[in-house]
């Protein structure tokens, strides 16, 4: 019985090349995001209210001291509500 080694390492070879050609075209499939001047420009000019920052900033201090409570009624009603409309 004749062992020909060239035919394994051929083999491997060839696998190897599938798979970088693989991955190479698993890399020319990214996502990309474009966001418009528009857009850019909305998000400039949403700026937070004194009144919610100063919300914001009570619920962060709550939190921070283990003391915020979550009112599970009142989630559970604004989803109903939102999804309801």
């Amino acid at each position: 019985m004749k062992i020909n080694p060239m035919q394994s390492v051929q083999a491997y070879r060839k696998l190897q090349e599938a798979q970088q050609k693989q991955n190479q075209e698993q890399i020319k499939k990214s996502d990309q995001v474009e966001i418009s001047s528009e857009a850019k420009e909305m998000a400039k000019s949403q700026g937070v209210s004194p009144e919610r920052q100063e919300r914001v900033n009570e619920v962060k201090e709550q939190i921070e001291q283990g003391t915020y409570k979550v009112n599970h009624q009142e989630v559970a009603k604004k989803f109903y509500d939102f999804w309801n409309q």
